[in-house]
């Protein structure tokens, strides 16, 4: 099966409520807080070391029993800079993507210099819910 690095929108960032341990790489997240400050619309989202995806996306990856990845609650606000670029945009529902696979094994997984590679069927499977800003390259 063939693996890709997918990288991610950058929408925002680590918002003030997130608890780490920045003593270790990658910094070890216990409580997640994402602060957007604009969003393009894609499913998956990013800001080191964490990975955020729509409830649908959620659904998607449980439905198909991809391996990988676990999910968890996230704290999700936006800043100011998102309220005056885009106020009336309304975010869908984002959860936590835990990845805790093997990079080239599982169907999600981080490679050692930390980016999130996937199999290409999950690929296959997000393509169509909306990853269009995402950079994709070959694992």
């Amino acid at each position: 099966m063939k693996y890709c690095y997918l990288e991610p929108e950058v929408s925002g960032g680590l918002g003030d409520d997130t608890i780490m341990d920045t003593s270790v790489h990658p910094p070890i997240v216990t409580r997640l807080h994402y602060e957007f400050d604009g969003w393009l619309g894609d499913v998956a989202v990013t800001s080191f070391p964490c990975y955020l995806v729509t409830e649908d996306v959620k659904v998607k990856i449980l439905t198909a029993g991809f391996s990988g990845a676990t999910f968890d609650k996230v704290e999700v606000t936006t800043s100011e800079l998102f309220e005056e670029m885009q106020p009336d945009l309304k975010l869908p529902p984002f959860v936590w993507l835990k990845v805790n696979g093997k990079a080239g094994h599982d169907d999600f997984g981080l490679a050692e210099d930390h980016r999130l590679v996937v199999s290409q069927r999950a690929l296959d499977a997000l393509r169509p819910l909306g990853i269009s800003h995402a950079l994709i390259e070959p694992f």
